[in-house]
């Protein structure tokens, strides 16, 4: 079994669903050699993700950061150095978001959506960048969606946040390739996540869904994982700034 990430420590930040896609993908990195930490938002979410990881051993590890909160991301990161001494790769997995008419938005829930998928991934960033310059090594891999690149439907907010996600992704990116750390976005279509899966398992929605995806399906949380795990891999050095369209085809017309 090849093990390209071993001996590497990453991140997963909103990994507390065991259905979730942040599990999910910090499922798949251990697979591939990782010791992972798996971000809760909650004290209480720490607690209850013990039973699960036990069955990863010593790779898998449960930190409390909420990504709204700069307080607790500092918290989780010196949690990290003291216990490791390093940070290889981090995912921006946690965020928000509210299907909500464009007039009917508040200031609150746009400040919420922003906080949570803007701000929070940039100081996640930094300071995971301050952990890996050491090394002049790191990846960094932040979960956007096809929602930056066309719009959806009474999603203003949430559009507006992946949107600034990925110019963020950039502009880190362009910064830091001189200092050996990558940083790349990943845009999925409608998974099928715990989240989605009451509003997919309506025919009528999940037929207009699949009628924008020319392959004919919506992704799963394995084609998401298996993006990040080919972004983190010590041979994908020469990929920095882009977002990599995870959509079946959604964008393409």
């Amino acid at each position: 079994m090849k093990t390209p990430l071993l001996n590497h420590i990453a991140l997963v930040t909103g990994a507390n669903d065991p259905e979730g896609l942040g599990f999910g993908v910090a499922r798949e990195l251990i697979e591939d050699g990782a010791t992972v930490y798996f971000g809760c938002r909650l004290d209480a979410q720490v607690q209850a993700l013990a039973a699960p990881l036990a069955s990863f051993g010593k790779a898998a590890c449960a930190v409390r950061i909420d990504v709204c909160d700069p307080e607790s991301i500092t918290r989780a990161f010196q949690k990290i150095e003291s216990e490791t001494g390093r940070l290889d790769i981090l995912v921006n997995n946690a965020g928000d978001g509210a299907n909500c008419a464009a007039l009917d938005e508040t200031a609150a829930q746009w400040d919420r959506i922003m906080t949570a998928n803007a701000r929070g991934p940039f100081l996640c960033s930094q300071a995971a960048a301050r952990l890996m310059l050491p090394r002049k090594h790191g990846r960094i891999v932040n979960i956007s969606s096809q929602a930056a690149t066309v719009a959806i439907m009474n999603h203003v907010a949430y559009s507006s946040s992946k949107a600034a996600l990925n110019m963020l992704t950039k502009s880190m990116a362009l910064e830091w390739a001189p200092m050996g750390i990558t940083v790349n976005a990943i845009a999925p279509t409608y998974l099928m996540t715990p989240g989605t899966r009451p509003h997919l398992e309506k025919a009528a929605f999940h037929q207009s869904v699949l009628s924008r995806i020319p392959v004919g399906r919506v992704g799963s949380i394995h084609d998401i994982a298996h993006a990040v795990r080919f972004l983190c891999h010590p041979d994908s050095g020469l990929i920095t700034g882009a977002v990599l369209m995870v959509d079946g085809g959604w964008t393409l017309a």
